[in-house]
């Protein structure tokens, strides 16, 4: 049982290096010099295998039996209220605002859209929502269902995205220069600060 666990920790840590290098700027750069033809779906089929490959790693995740870790229905609701609800609320509105963009569906019918640096909306509170739901939703699903399979998962994806997030903000830095440097200045990256009007 135990050796699945790590099995499952090996093949999160897998997908997440395979997942950073397929969206670096580096593979893309070579290949939208060297596969034009194909480059404006790269972005479709880096959704289309990034999704097959989550569900395969899901489906390993819950098929083995895995050590309950906590045992209390206080922490079940109030992580269902704190973490789960704001998480997926917020997960849902990124993926919704962007899943035409993100997603290269759109490569199928038009051109390949000019990137712009998005600042409107939920990005008005932090630079990187989708991930600030993401990692509410996996904590949360963790605490409601406290097994070690989850906390693996959840501990995976949480240093994915802490070390993801920085080249992340490499690479939009370099796309966007000053302006996304002016927009770091003044919107936290994960956490929303809040801040009261003071007289």
């Amino acid at each position: 049982m135990i050796f699945q666990h790590f099995v499952l920790a090996f093949l999160w840590i897998l997908y997440g290096i395979i997942h950073s290098l397929l969206a670096s700027i580096t593979v893309k750069s070579f290949l939208e010099k060297n596969a034009k033809g194909i480059y404006r779906y790269y972005r479709l089929f880096y959704s289309i295998f990034a999704f097959v490959t989550l569900v395969v790693l899901l489906i390993f995740q819950y098929s083995f039996h895995s050590i309950l870790l906590i045992q209390s229905n206080l922490i079940k609701y109030i992580s269902m209220l704190l973490l789960v609800i704001p998480g997926a609320l917020i997960m849902i509105v990124s993926v919704y605002k962007y899943f035409r963009l993100l997603s290269g569906i759109r490569t199928l019918y038009e051109s390949l859209p000019e990137v712009k640096l998005e600042i409107r909306g939920i990005h008005k509170y932090v630079r990187h929502p989708l991930y600030t739901g993401t990692l509410l939703f996996v904590w949360g699903l963790f605490f409601i269902f406290p097994f070690l399979n989850n906390l693996v998962a959840a501990l995976a994806i949480t240093g994915y995205t802490l070390i993801g997030i920085k080249f992340e903000e490499k690479k939009l830095l370099l796309q966007f220069g000053d302006h996304y440097r002016e927009y770091v200045s003044k919107v936290p990256m994960l956490i929303p600060a809040f801040k009261l009007n003071s007289k």
